[in-house]
């Protein structure tokens, strides 16, 4: 069974770019993550939990839901 893809996206690759081109080893090492956990994070490939997607808000500083968007379905 594939996992299901996420609703949830977001803005990680380009608030890195915004911070003076931080690298996903910097971020990685902020959270106390491996930069693969970041990578997977980045391509909507693994959704974070929710402290650590508060780290990561707190990282850029900007709010929550500046870094992560849910794109709900359109019933």
């Amino acid at each position: 069974m594939s996992p299901k893809p996420t609703r949830v996206t977001n803005r990680i690759r380009q608030l890195r770019s915004d911070t003076d081109q931080m690298t996903q080893a910097e971020l990685a090492r902020r959270l106390g993550v491996t930069r693969q956990t970041v990578i997977a994070i980045e391509q909507c490939r693994y959704s974070p939990s929710l402290e650590m997607a508060f780290q990561i808000a707190r990282v850029f500083g900007v709010p929550l839901d500046a870094v992560f968007q849910y794109d709900a379905p359109h019933d």
